[in-house]
């Protein structure tokens, strides 16, 4: 199938594509088009009016601003994935872009893009969520920010508002010596994954956790953060029963319908995966303290 009519539209700048988005009914901009382009072309999408970003330098771009990792929305995942910076500060985005489709895609995917998208199962929202991240929004009013947890309304629902467009996504960096671990299960080779899991881990002289983070994919609408797993764990000495701990609550959260993949399955997946990444996030913080 084809794409429905649409009138093309090619700003230079970030200002004249907010400009655009304020003016035009019914708009949608393109940014990596992974995911859009296909759903146009299967009809499952249909704006009146595409603008591409591929023309704005300015929304592309990796820094560093004191304890975050600030990545432009038009960064390509490829170009995350090879960031010498972003291996050394934020390892755990590195390996998780590992897993996002084929290196194809990656090339020309973005990684603001794909949180914006919110696709349940993309790896990118996951490892944001576990990082924390904060995202920030503009239209020709201005610019507001909010966590990623509040940014799904539903499947592949956000809040963003039709005038506006993610224009940055700053990910709270771990102290270096922190452990990081990506793991998820796919139906075949690089397809779209079942489950996946984000897990970040800090421990101190004594063996225990200190610090943790994980985030699950593929269960819901939005990645889940395991916010009370984390905190129980803390304190607590990084051995098989606290991993088996944290599988175990993933295990009993709710999970949605999938006709490849029912409930019970997706539950015990992210059992399994919850414990097998944070037995390899704390096994990377253990050597790293070595």
């Amino acid at each position: 199938m084809k794409a429905a009519p649409f009138a093309y539209h090619a700003p230079a700048t970030k200002a004249e594509a907010l400009d655009m988005l304020a003016g035009l009914d019914d708009a949608r901009v393109l940014a990596g088009g992974q995911s859009l382009l296909p759903m146009m072309n299967l009809r499952l999408a249909g704006p009146t009016h595409l603008i591409d970003l591929n023309g704005v330098p300015e929304l592309a771009g990796i820094s560093r601003a004191g304890d975050a990792l600030v990545i432009g929305t038009m960064t390509r995942q490829r170009a995350a994935e090879r960031a010498a910076l972003v291996h050394e500060a934020c390892p755990l985005l590195a390996e998780a872009m590992e897993h996002v489709g084929f290196q194809q895609t990656r090339n020309r995917g973005t990684v603001g893009g794909s949180i914006a998208h919110m696709d349940p199962t993309a790896e990118i929202p996951v490892a944001a969520s576990a990082l924390d991240a904060m995202l920030t929004v503009e239209s020709a009013a201005g610019a507001r920010q909010f966590p990623i947890g509040e940014l799904a309304e539903g499947y592949l629902m956000t809040q963003i508002a039709p005038d506006e467009m993610l224009t940055r996504v700053a990910l709270r960096l771990w102290p270096k010596g922190h452990g990081h671990a990506f793991e998820e299960v796919t139906r075949r080779g690089e397809s779209f994954c079942v489950v996946c899991v984000a897990a970040l881990a800090t421990l101190d002289a004594s063996g225990a956790f200190s610090r943790l983070a994980i985030a699950i994919g593929g269960l819901a609408e939005a990645p889940v953060r395991l916010s009370g797993i984390e905190a129980d764990l803390v304190g607590a000495r990084a051995d098989q029963d606290a991993f088996r701990a944290a599988g175990a609550a993933a295990g009993a959260l709710a999970a949605d319908e999938a006709p490849f993949a029912p409930p019970a399955y997706k539950r015990h997946l992210a059992g399994v995966l919850t414990e097998r990444a944070l037995a390899r996030a704390a096994g990377r913080a253990r050597r790293a303290a070595a």
